[in-house]
């Protein structure tokens, strides 16, 4: 099996690329840009409640999480954050990334890798942060999200992920008005996500790319 590469983006931010999907993780436009963009500034931010509860579907290299933690202490904002994750990243990936050194908070390292090393099903705190990987969405709460950050790979490598099935699974752990965001803005994907009873708008895309999906639960 090939193994996975690490790659600069435009943004001097790093990613990964699988050979074996021919699939980066994030854009080659910028993988701290693309990220700020799709789901702190159209998802998390967007929530403007003092404590907001996110889900994100595909943990990956864990940058999403990283940015939110971040934020969070930027805006005095509780979070408690689930990821779905079954594999988790090597400890010789992470350190290829280094996401903490690329953002300027190396000091943050030692935690950021305890949470994406961590056992699943277990509760890591820092401060208001409060984090949990899961295997799978067994344990995942009922209408317990404000925002979900749905990360999956393109429909192309993972067509089960973007159906009408996943997401009514998806609303289904959504709060009334609560959000899900996602970089990917194929037609088929935004009628699976109506079909599901979302209602879906068109948002202007992250650079390099015309257009994302929001589609709100609406309860």
């Amino acid at each position: 099996m090939k193994e996975l590469e690490v790659r600069m983006t435009r943004d001097g931010t790093r990613t990964l690329f699988d050979p074996l999907l021919s699939e980066r993780y994030h854009s080659v436009h910028g993988a701290v840009a693309e990220s700020r963009h799709v789901f702190l500034d159209a998802g998390f931010l967007a929530a403007k409640e003092p404590r907001v509860d996110v889900l994100e579907i595909g943990l990956g290299t864990g940058l999403n999480m990283l940015l939110t933690w971040i934020e969070s202490e930027n805006r005095c904002i509780e979070v408690h954050y689930d990821a779905v994750e079954p594999f988790p990243l090597n400890t010789g990936i992470l350190n290829q990334l280094d996401h903490c050194t690329s953002l300027g908070v190396s000091e943050r390292s030692l935690d950021f890798m305890g949470m994406m090393q961590g056992p699943h099903n277990t509760r890591s705190s820092m401060r208001d942060f409060h984090f949990r990987m899961v295997a799978d969405g067994s344990t995942l709460t009922p209408s317990g999200y404000h925002v979900i950050y749905f990360d999956a790979f393109a429909p192309a490598h993972q067509p089960g992920m973007w159906t009408v099935d996943m997401f009514e699974r998806m609303r289904a752990l959504l709060r009334p008005g609560g959000v899900l965001v996602t970089y990917c803005a194929k037609g088929d994907v935004r009628r699976a996500m109506q079909r599901a009873g979302f209602s879906v708008e068109r948002l202007p895309g992250p650079p390099g790319k015309k257009e994302m999906l929001r589609a709100i639960n609406p309860g």
